[in-house]
């Protein structure tokens, strides 16, 4: 379980630079799907030439003919777990500092549970009566922040991260089913292929799953040119957050062999909020929350802490 949860801590703090860099591009007049939709291009690019570099050429063959096999189910789940997932997070950051979308994001802790629920598997109620705690601490975050701006803004800021935190834990877990055997639910492929073990193949396949989305948002919304820093930006988030992060959440995940481990896993991203806040003022001078909003970030913190040892005492049990 530590080797699980040092991974997914890792992750979060790859993961952060997200929040950070998605506000930096905001404040710096950036549209937010040039800010989603060049992280993936970058993010295929950069894996692509990875395998090829180290002499993996046959396993991008290989990726080509899993995802033609089931592209259906990669669509789905591609366009579900990171074009819905991520396209909220950027949309978000143009209406909400980075530490507040971040801790907005930890809902995705209460999403989980359900998400498992949806495919048949059982998570014990304590666990998830501490995740209550993580809610509260998500609504004092956001009061705080309706306290200095409109409440539609604060619906456009929060809104969107709710349903990423739905969709992104929906398309990882529905690759988790396939590569099991969808034993849970018949309308998952078993898709019985050494490449899905592999951290980087899955994530690439994902990203070839996402691609339908990312076209149809840029031809729907037809932003504006990207700007010089945002190519930067993108790339380092693309690097940071779509490769290293991805690819620690994601084998943290697949090492997991329970539903209980699956969730614990998933409850490390609450390292998310400090590591945005810190970097958010460090690096963009942004404010220190007020007292609520300090309320609300330890009671997001606190609640993580009960939620891991909950889960700890189950699987000993």
């Amino acid at each position: 379980m530590l080797r699980l949860l040092t991974y997914g801590l890792l992750a979060a703090l790859f993961f952060s630079s997200t929040f950070v860099l998605n506000r930096a591009m905001s404040l710096g007049g950036g549209h937010w799907v040039w800010s989603a939709a060049l992280r993936y291009a970058y993010a295929l690019l950069l894996i692509a030439l990875g395998f090829v570099l180290s002499g993996r050429a046959r396993t991008l063959v290989e990726v080509g003919r899993v995802y033609l096999r089931h592209w259906l189910f990669w669509t789905l789940a591609g366009c579900i777990g990171f074009g819905v997932f991520y396209a909220g997070i950027t949309f978000a950051a143009a209406f909400a500092p980075g530490w507040i979308v971040a801790t907005t994001w930890q809902t995705t802790i209460l999403a989980t549970p359900l998400v498992l629920a949806a495919f048949g598997r059982r998570v014990p109620l304590r666990g998830l009566l501490f995740t209550l705690l993580i809610f509260a601490g998500v609504v004092l975050v956001n009061l705080e922040h309706a306290a200095q701006t409109t409440w539609a803004q604060v619906a456009l800021g929060a809104l969107p991260v709710l349903i990423a935190a739905v969709a992104y834990p929906l398309g990882l877990q529905m690759v988790w089913e396939a590569r099991a055997g969808g034993t849970h639910s018949r309308r998952v492929p078993h898709i019985d292929s050494a490449v899905v073990d592999q951290p980087f193949a899955r994530v690439l396949l994902l990203i070839l799953g996402s691609l339908p989305f990312w076209i149809v948002l840029v031809l729907v919304v037809q932003p504006p040119p990207p700007t010089q820093g945002q190519w930067v930006s993108t790339l380092l988030v693309a690097l940071s957050s779509g490769i290293v992060a991805t690819v620690l959440f994601m084998h943290a995940r697949h090492l997991a062999r329970t539903p209980y481990q699956l969730a614990a896993v998933d409850s490390t991203q609450s390292g998310e909020v400090i590591f945005s806040l810190l970097g958010e003022v460090l690096l963009l001078g942004g404010a220190l929350p007020g007292p609520v909003g300090w309320a609300g970030v330890v009671l997001t913190m606190v609640g993580l802490v009960l939620y891991l040892g909950a889960q700890r005492r189950e699987v000993a049990a």
